[in-house]
């Protein structure tokens, strides 16, 4: 256990302290955030994969107060450095990909073009060996009995961690927060883009039995059939039809019992920051107007721990360096919930 006899959680947070401004080492912590620098496949804006950095350095700003969760933070929260070598491969393959998405939209025919097509299989590679890379750094963490949070870098990084959280916990469900299904199969010829995490993962995580999509609004007709095919493994509440629901009288509890009600007993959070209103992430990697509001993101997490259900991992990405700390400053602030939440 970390000495906390000379630490004061309302003062300033020390920047030579860990996340939050907190005083844990990785041992101390029950809870360790694995920051994954990578952004290979995003189709719009750049900037996610130095998000973990920004958000980090965003949270010494955080107030450790929080009404659903005091003292949370005693159990000890620790964040992981970046891995450079993740991050400059990143970078590298993210121009290959670019010149090849560029060729795409263009009206070019890979198959005519050696050059792009070896760029294709770098690409296919490159993010193979993330997820490999991925998994084995959440196995181990879960394996030393850690909690683990996953901190991307876009919607593509956490595959890895859905496989070992598998193989450690067995059966559970994902509560999906936003904008996009990402159900699309190798999107623009990606394997593991971005757009395909949910579709990789209910392909290849056997113990994956239920999707709980929350907040959906850009999505392809490919999608809605892989849904509508589903038989209920996919269960998606759409931003337009939430809406609408609320316009007509309906509380946002009946709504969040609705979707409670859809979960199985062990429950993983993947929340795309741009699950929310644009307003709060306006330089995610593809921003959607409508969306839902920090609170109510907030009051469906309670609601699920309130039901009994067991929050047993979660991971948070799409959140952009931007042009300024805004982005990283709402990231933070979601990040400090879920961490309450999960050793709550």
């Amino acid at each position: 256990m970390a000495d906390l006899s000379n630490f004061d959680p309302n003062a300033p947070g020390l920047l030579s302290n860990n996340i939050f401004g907190l005083p844990f080492s990785e041992d101390e912590a029950r809870l360790v955030l694995l920051p994954v620098p990578w952004e290979v496949t995003v189709s719009y804006n750049n900037g996610t994969a130095r998000g973990p950095e920004r958000i980090f350095k965003a949270s010494h700003q955080v107030d450790l107060y929080d009404a659903d969760v005091k003292d949370g933070w005693k159990q000890g929260f620790f964040m992981r450095e970046s891995d450079r070598q993740l991050l400059l491969r990143s970078d590298y393959l993210r121009k290959e990909a670019e010149l090849y998405l560029k060729f795409l939209a263009e009206g070019g025919d890979v198959k005519e073009n050696d050059f792009l097509r070896r760029s294709l299989e770098d690409v296919n590679r490159g993010t193979q060996k993330m997820n490999d890379w991925v998994y084995a750094q959440t196995r181990e963490l879960l394996q030393k009995g850690k909690l683990v949070g996953l901190i991307g870098g876009d919607h593509s990084t956490p595959l890895g961690y859905y496989k070992a959280i598998g193989e450690h916990k067995g059966d559970f469900g994902i509560l999906q927060i936003d904008a996009h299904c990402d159900l699309r199969d190798s999107y623009e010829g990606f394997k593991y883009s971005h757009a395909s995490i949910m579709y990789n993962a209910l392909q290849e995580v056997p113990q994956l039995k239920k999707l709980v999509q929350v907040g959906i609004r850009d999505y392809c007709e490919e999608e809605l059939e892989y849904i509508r095919k589903s038989e209920g493994k996919v269960y998606t509440f759409f931003d337009q039809e939430m809406k609408e629901r609320l316009f007509e009288g309906e509380s946002w509890k009946n709504i969040c019992d609705n979707i409670v009600a859809q979960l199985p007993e062990q429950v993983y959070i993947s929340f795309d920051i741009d699950g929310l209103d644009p307003k709060l992430c306006p330089h995610t990697g593809t921003p959607v107007a409508g969306g839902l509001e920090g609170p109510q993101v907030f009051y469906l997490f309670r609601k699920v721990l309130e039901s009994g259900r067991k929050l047993i991992g979660f991971d948070l990405n799409e959140v952009s360096a931007g042009h300024d700390d805004w982005d990283a400053n709402v990231g933070a602030r979601m990040l400090f919930k879920l961490c309450n939440l999960i050793v709550k």
